[in-house]
């Protein structure tokens, strides 16, 4: 199984304009997603708030390109209010799971109230944990969580107030790898690039992936290179050596 992450140039867009750039880049980066692959988008990866607008558009991504899809997310209007949400799909464009973004974030609260769906998903027999952007920083969120899960997703639209990315960028990178080594768990970011269309802030482009097993610094995160993707081949066995070696030592927060 492989992790695809991505962090494609996107904009304020109605339709799919988005998702055809995230092709793009998949393409560009020489990635072709096989059915065992998973593929995460970034946060607010569609524009639209209509849940079936949104679910079609996501599905008819993943049987293209054949391969499970953690779909980002989109604010989507219901009875009582919109919510940042986001649906799980299987090659052939099931509905594997749903979530929900818990903290809604900055100017985002003044039209998005709190979801309640924390994101607990199987895939091929693994376990994943989505948190929508801003929740990722919230620690309690994950003791929530029934199960340990083998690999936390994170589809992102980060946001700055500096100058450059380079403040977020150091910040979500060491936030990825301490999470990473925290719950004994493969972190994978999604997030649009820098610099991208918003009209009051920029884009910092903070997607990548964090690998506890690693033992050379320089390969604790790996950013998303500037193509725009990139495929992490996720290696549950030596996860697990990770985790018995963790718990031997007294050293890991979840027991089996």
């Amino acid at each position: 199984m492989r992790l695809i992450l991505t962090g494609a140039q996107l904009r304020l867009a109605e339709g799919a304009e988005n998702l055809h750039a995230i092709e793009r880049a998949l393409e560009a980066s020489g990635i072709t997603p096989a059915p065992e692959d998973v593929l995460l988008l970034p946060e607010r990866v569609l524009m639209t708030h209509s849940a079936n607008d949104y679910v079609e558009a996501v599905r008819g991504l993943a049987r293209k390109l054949g391969c499970h899809l953690v779909a980002g997310s989109h604010h989507e209007a219901t009875g009582e209010g919109e919510v940042n949400s986001g649906v799980a799909l299987d090659p052939g464009g099931s509905v594997l799971g749903r979530y929900e973004k818990l903290r809604p974030y900055a100017l985002e609260r003044l039209s998005v109230r709190p979801g309640t769906g924390l994101g607990e998903l199987r895939i091929a027999g693994r376990r994943f944990l989505v948190l929508i952007c801003a929740d990722f920083w919230f620690s309690d969120l994950f003791h929530r969580a029934r199960d340990l899960p083998d690999v936390v997703l994170v589809p992102a639209l980060s946001v700055s107030r500096k100058a450059t990315p380079d403040y977020s960028r150091s910040l979500w990178r060491h936030l990825a790898i301490t999470r990473a080594y925290e719950m004994g768990a493969y972190v994978g970011v999604s997030d649009w690039g820098h610099p991208s269309e918003l009209p009051l802030l920029a884009t910092s482009g903070v997607g990548g992936f964090a690998d506890p097993t690693e033992t050379d610094p320089e390969r604790f995160f790996t950013p998303i290179p500037e193509s725009g993707a990139l495929a992490v081949e996720l290696d549950f066995d030596s996860l697990e050596a990770f985790r018995d070696d963790r718990r031997a030592r007294g050293f890991f927060w979840k027991d089996p």
